[in-house]
């Protein structure tokens, strides 16, 4: 059994969760010692597709005329595209109609969560879905005291600051604006945020936001996956007001290196991540700054130990067994 995993524009998407997802596949395939190539020019059995470009529409029709099996793995739905850059609401009901004639070319379908796998049944979609986590890998993220004092370090933050982290693109869903909002409301403690994209695509809001000068707010632009875990180690409060996710590989992280975390109260975390048990929820900006406020203060008991329980329920080693089964089932 050979797997062709095939991701197009991968450069390109990098720097964003979907980067880190690829890099996870990749883990877990050899962790389950499955064979795969990244070249389409290589033979293979079965092709994982992680995009909806041209290439690899084409590439799935090619596969299918040649016999292969095709796994397309819907990290995309229109529900996350809308609210991203410049033009998307316009665009996102083209987006739709081309997400859906690429992933009916899969065989099956793998999309990260049962919230995503219930969008795509609601598209009309036939084929069948598998929800497998976008995986979590736990030899990296980790509670580790000696990281948290070096992130510290790097940006100049001393013991008693109270840290707020938040990570993502400069993209109106990951609701960077609200973050900006709240540390101009919350200025006895410091905001930074980690992730980048062109200002030139975004909105309106998300370039005023993150032209914003505030004395306890620090932009920090990509970083290597290290630096993240640094970062989560470090701070105070992993904050993810974010509007639209199939997954939200960063608040995984967040659980795995037992970091307090607080995120917005929406569909997609239901079921796996619950108010008060593993993590805290806010829907309002006020109920956002209340809360930030009682978790920095400790008025609210600390909740990453049943948070870290998540993190180990999405271990890419769990995720690489998953897909050997799916692969194995396809090729029977």
């Amino acid at each position: 059994m050979k797997i062709l995993l095939y991701t197009e524009g991968e450069k390109i998407i990098s720097v964003s969760g979907l980067g880190k997802a690829i890099q996870h596949q990749i883990k877990s395939l050899e962790t389950e010692k499955i064979e795969y190539t990244t070249n389409p020019l290589d033979d293979y059995d079965i092709i994982h597709l992680n995009m909806y470009g041209p290439k690899s529409y084409q590439l799935a029709k090619k596969a299918h005329k040649k016999g292969k099996k095709v796994v397309y793995h819907a990290h995309s739905t229109e529900e996350d595209y809308r609210n991203g850059f410049i033009l998307a609401k316009q665009t996102a009901p083209i987006f739709k109609k081309w997400i859906i004639k690429c992933y009916n070319l899969g065989d099956v379908i793998i999309t990260p969560t049962p919230y995503s796998k219930k969008i795509l049944e609601r598209y009309g979609i036939k084929k069948k879905i598998y929800a497998i986590s976008n995986g979590i890998d736990l030899d990296l993220f980790k509670e580790e005291k000696n990281a948290g004092i070096e992130f510290r370090k790097k940006y100049h933050y001393k013991k008693e600051d109270k840290v707020i982290v938040g990570i993502g693109l400069y993209i109106e869903r990951k609701g960077i604006v609200d973050f900006v909002e709240l540390a101009k409301r919350l200025p006895e403690y410091k905001f930074i945020w980690f992730g980048h994209s062109p200002l030139a695509v975004a909105t309106n809001p998300v370039k005023k936001a993150v032209q914003t000068k505030l004395p306890n707010l620090k932009f920090a632009g990509h970083v290597e996956q290290k630096k993240i875990k640094e970062a989560l180690n470090g701070c105070d409060l992993y904050l993810f007001p974010t509007y639209e996710e199939t997954e939200g590989i960063p608040i995984i992280e967040a659980c795995a290196c037992k970091c307090n975390a607080l995120i917005r109260d929406i569909p997609i975390f239901e079921g796996w991540l619950e108010d008060g048990k593993n993590v805290y929820k806010a829907k309002t900006i006020d109920e956002f700054e209340m809360k930030i406020k009682k978790i920095i203060n400790k008025e609210l008991p600390s909740l990453v130990e049943n948070a870290y329980k998540v993190a180990e329920e999405r271990d890419i080693k769990k995720v690489g067994e998953q897909l050997k089964k799916i692969y194995e089932e396809l090729l029977k």
